[in-house]
């Protein structure tokens, strides 16, 4: 069954993809954040300690 996935209000052209994460204890948090698949616009929604922030830049976790 395809799931339809939202469509970015902030730039119309692409899509909000979801993406997981894994708390301190390591219990999964499914749908931490939501970002838009256009490199270009950079949109994000995410839960960080309970509260919901937007709009910070997103970049790549070096470990």
């Amino acid at each position: 069954m395809p799931t339809e996935l939202p469509q970015c209000h902030k730039c119309q052209n692409g899509t909000l993809l979801p993406l997981s994460d894994y708390g301190r204890d390591g219990a999964p948090i499914t749908y931490k954040a939501w970002v838009c698949s256009n490199p270009e616009c950079g949109f994000n929604v995410r839960i960080d300690n309970g509260e919901i922030g937007y709009g910070r830049t997103v970049g790549q976790s070096h470990k």
